[in-house]
């Protein structure tokens, strides 16, 4: 039975990451900050197959790590689903607000995976699965500390993608577009947006089929290539 670290389980995303394995009768381990999110989750998941363990936890603070992955072991995928997105107006004004947002979506990230890591590569296999985001594909003023930390999240992951490769540990990094999701419930939405079942299912078949970086959707891939070709001296003009 594969057994999978979810980590920021309440998100939408990683709900219906979750349920996709609980289809397959997967055995879960959830970690999120709010219990009584976390337990209609946990009851959601196993109704539909699966064994659910939890952990209530915030992220944000390392102190738990150690315990919590002790706890999590032995496991075949971590699942990192943690992050904010943060007020862009509020992050260019307040040092304190753009640390938080790094501290959430960068430095934690890296420091709980580089312990996942440890675990894994002792293991000789399993995978890492973590997602990044469009955003960091190119610096823009629209998004500076959000899409900051998103790049630095992605160029760990691709680090640690090589330095585990020999280890039998695969890294994905997950590369969503715009996500219909609480978290951008209060942004207006268009056609570029995508459902997370949608993200769910690329995150999946990544998994399944072990590509190292996923734009999901698959059309993300060709407008970031795009936006990362104008010219310096045009984007400046663009205000992207």
């Amino acid at each position: 039975m594969i057994r999978i670290l979810v980590l920021g389980a309440t998100s939408a995303i990683a709900q219906q990451v979750a349920r996709a394995y609980a289809g397959r009768g997967a055995a879960l381990f959830l970690v999120a900050r709010n219990e009584e999110r976390l337990t209609a989750v946990a009851d959601d998941l196993r109704v539909r197959g699966a064994q659910v363990e939890t952990a209530v936890a915030d992220l944000d603070d390392p102190a738990g790590y150690e315990e919590l992955l002790a706890r999590a072991a032995p496991l075949q995928i971590v699942f990192l689903a943690y992050g904010v997105l943060g007020d862009a107006r509020e992050t260019e004004q307040s040092t304190d607000a753009a640390e938080a947002v790094l501290r959430s979506n960068f430095l934690r990230p890296v420091s709980l995976l580089t312990r996942a890591a440890k675990l894994l590569e002792a293991q000789r296999g399993g995978c890492i699965v973590a997602l990044a985001s469009v955003a960091g594909d190119r610096g823009r003023a629209s998004n500076a500390v959000y899409g900051a930390s998103k790049a630095g999240l992605a160029a760990f992951l691709s680090a640690l993608r090589n330095r585990l490769s020999a280890s039998g540990v695969r890294v994905i990094t997950v590369k969503p577009g715009l996500v219909d999701t609480p978290m951008t419930a209060h942004l207006p939405k268009n056609l570029l947006y995508a459902s997370p079942e949608r993200v769910a299912r690329d995150v999946v078949r990544a998994v399944d089929r072990g590509p190292d970086v996923v734009y999901t959707p698959w059309w993300w891939r060709w407008v970031m290539l795009a936006v990362r070709l104008i010219p310096e001296s045009l984007f400046k003009r663009l205000s992207l």
